[in-house]
């Protein structure tokens, strides 16, 4: 029962963390380019395991930075300067 239950959980990460690669954006792949990493998540335990903790590692670290410290996301209007010249 409990060599089943480990095969299972084998199959589901590995499906999943093809699945996260296949939807995950080129630019945010790190290491390796997107096809080698397709490849190396069908090697059973450690390609599923690798993915994970390298995908984790890219995205910690609060919101991402552009140049001068500034979050490079979206903001309101009161914080862009181009908005506000134009008033």
């Amino acid at each position: 029962m409990l060599r089943v239950v480990l095969i299972a959980i084998v199959v589901f990460a590995t499906i999943y963390a093809l699945v996260d690669c296949v939807q995950t954006d080129r630019t945010r792949v790190r290491i390796m380019p997107k096809p080698v990493w397709l490849l190396a998540i069908l090697v059973p335990v450690a390609g599923p395991v690798a993915w994970f903790l390298i995908k984790r590692s890219s995205t910690q670290g609060g919101p991402a930075r552009g140049s001068g410290g500034r979050p490079s996301g979206p903001r309101g209007p009161d914080d862009d300067p181009d908005f506000l010249r134009r008033l």
